[in-house]
């Protein structure tokens, strides 16, 4: 079997939420190729996936968006879950809920489910419109990732595509 993990980030926050699941997903034996969604041509050889985008004004980055749109007749058809990386914030973090347009990404690629994972705000990677966007909301600062439930999933993943040793594999 051969998994696509195929991620949309705006400052490498997401993309290291999908190295984690991929190193995950390989160490319960899954082959996996992790890719950035602007250099995934095709998904010729792959078995299953996992999407995953930076949530920003509450939506999926353009390129995972399009991606689903011109694949979606392909990823129906195989198993496919997605992830979203976004809200931030200790004890709370928000937003709360699906970002708009999951829905009907869900829809479009039969997903056997979707996460949403907190993420990270570090305003000095942020360029000058971000910051002011981040300050206007009081935007807290930080690392608000929680790996233990990012590789949990990805234990789960693996399990559901039958490899079973992955369910009780604690890192």
């Amino acid at each position: 079997m051969m998994m696509l993990v195929a991620i949309a980030s705006r400052h490498g926050s997401t993309n290291e939420i999908g190295r984690a699941i991929a190193e995950e997903l390989n160490a319960a034996g899954i082959a996996v190729e992790q890719k950035d969604f602007a250099d995934v041509r095709d998904l010729q050889g792959y078995d299953a996936a996992v999407l995953g985008s930076a949530v920003y004004m509450g939506n999926w980055l353009g390129a995972a968006r399009h991606f689903v749109d011109r694949h979606a007749a392909r990823l129906a058809a195989m198993p496919v879950w997605l992830f979203s990386s976004g809200p931030i914030g200790e004890d709370d973090p928000q937003p709360h809920g699906d970002p708009a347009g999951v829905a009907a990404l869900i829809a479009a690629t039969h997903a056997h489910g979707h996460r949403v994972f907190a993420g990270k705000l570090d305003p000095h990677e942020l360029g000058f419109m971000e910051r002011l966007a981040a300050k206007a909301v009081h935007a807290p600062a930080g690392d608000f990732r929680d790996w233990d439930a990012v590789r949990a999933w990805a234990r789960e993943i693996a399990a559901a595509l039958g490899h079973p040793a992955a369910a009780g594999r604690r890192s």
